[in-house]
């Protein structure tokens, strides 16, 4: 019997059988696809594998996908079922506080589920990170869970880790970044024309910067190889790769980390809401560190 549930949105862009293998209560956001006039409103739930590639060509067809804040009712309706179902302690995971205030609107309707069920209590951790890092730490907790700690002890736990993330995230087409108002229009024309590659990390409030620039995809490899090279992953062996339908620049860095660092690092497709804001053909790694985010 665990101490306490652990629960996540889905922007941490781990799959689907894996959220349902190790019994983790998921929530899912919600995007809204624009295609040919015509909105459509959807939810971040894949399943298969072919339906994030398939999000990824609609976005290469011209469809352009625009994300939103999980509304109060949907974590209030997560919540309470989580409750009635006997529920006390729960460890809820949010996209980072920097992108979205999703983790306000969590407590606020944890609170008000408390209200009617006394016992119950939700510690949101907000991940300062989304995709592959916040999935790192929703990993952390999960083994906290299973090695029997308590809500607190694995609250603490989290929240001491999210600094030493370290991320390295490729976009290919400056438009997507353009949109979300991370670049310039001017910026976006020139980097199209020369196959300028931005690289974007978190900072320590959990917002999106641009890291470096670097021209075409292969230097954007070779800088992220050299910040491994610098500092490697710590003891845990933590490293993700995740990727907008471009599973060559994932596996290269896959074997480069398997070669150097003997661990097998894991390997996702980006999930939409994320995918929204840096468009197909990105890629990125992020790892766990003994020096804290971007010190090195």
């Amino acid at each position: 019997m665990y101490k306490f549930t652990l629960s996540t949105d889905s922007t941490c862009d781990l799959y689907h059988d894996f959220i349902v293998e190790n019994d983790i209560a998921f929530v899912s956001l919600t995007f809204t696809m624009e295609k040919d006039g015509k909105m459509e409103d959807r939810l971040d739930n894949f399943t298969q594998y072919s339906q994030y590639v398939d999000f990824y060509n609609e976005l290469r067809a011209g469809g352009f996908s625009r994300t939103s804040m999980l509304n109060y009712e949907s974590h209030y309706q997560h919540f309470l079922a989580l409750a009635e179902k006997g529920a006390e302690d729960v460890v809820h995971f949010t996209i980072s506080s920097g992108l979205s205030p999703t983790k306000t609107v969590a407590a606020k309707a944890a609170a008000d589920v408390k209200k009617d069920y006394p016992k119950f209590e939700v510690y949101v951790v907000d991940p300062l990170t989304a995709t592959v890092g916040q999935g790192a730490l929703v990993r952390l907790a999960l083994r906290c869970r299973n090695e029997g700690k308590t809500a607190q002890e694995t609250y603490d736990y989290v929240n001491g880790m999210r600094l030493h993330i370290q991320h390295f995230i490729v976009a290919d087409d400056l438009k997507y970044l353009k949109r979300g108002g991370r670049v310039s229009a001017a910026s976006a024309a020139i980097g199209g024309m020369l196959d300028i590659k931005p690289i974007l990390s978190f900072d320590n409030d959990g917002k999106l910067f641009v890291l470096s620039k670097v021209r075409g995809q292969k230097k954007a490899i070779s800088f992220i190889k050299a910040k491994l090279e610098k500092e490697g992953p710590d003891e845990l062996g933590e490293v993700f790769i995740v990727h907008t339908d471009n599973e060559s620049a994932a596996r290269e860095l896959e074997e480069y980390v398997k070669e150097k660092f003997h661990i097998q690092p894991h390997v996702f497709i980006m999930g939409p809401v994320i995918g929204s804001h840096v468009g197909p053909n990105a890629f990125a790694l992020g790892y766990i560190t003994k020096s804290l985010r971007n010190e090195f």
